[in-house]
């Protein structure tokens, strides 16, 4: 195959690659956090602060939801589990 025609294919794969696409608008619903410590302590109020500037910073509201108990185990593997949505 003569150089030429790999030059031109590989600028083909470069031009195809190069095109813009349009992304959704993301987030597009509610956030939820999960605090896996129970409300009232510190690392809640992290969490809530933290929630409030995400809000802020995308456009959504940002849930957060307390999942107490066992040294934040319950919470971890609550997040764990939760179905990827992007």
């Amino acid at each position: 195959m003569p150089r030429w025609m790999i030059g031109l294919a590989l600028l083909a794969v470069l031009a195809a690659a190069s095109v813009p696409v349009a992304a959704q608008d993301y987030p597009s619903r509610p956030i939820t956090l999960i605090v896996p410590f129970p409300a009232g302590g510190g690392v809640d109020v992290v969490g809530r602060i933290v929630a409030d500037r995400l809000s802020l910073a995308l456009g959504q509201p940002v849930i957060v939801e307390n999942r107490g108990g066992a040294a934040g185990v319950i919470g971890t593997r609550v997040a764990a589990k939760v179905a990827p949505d992007g």
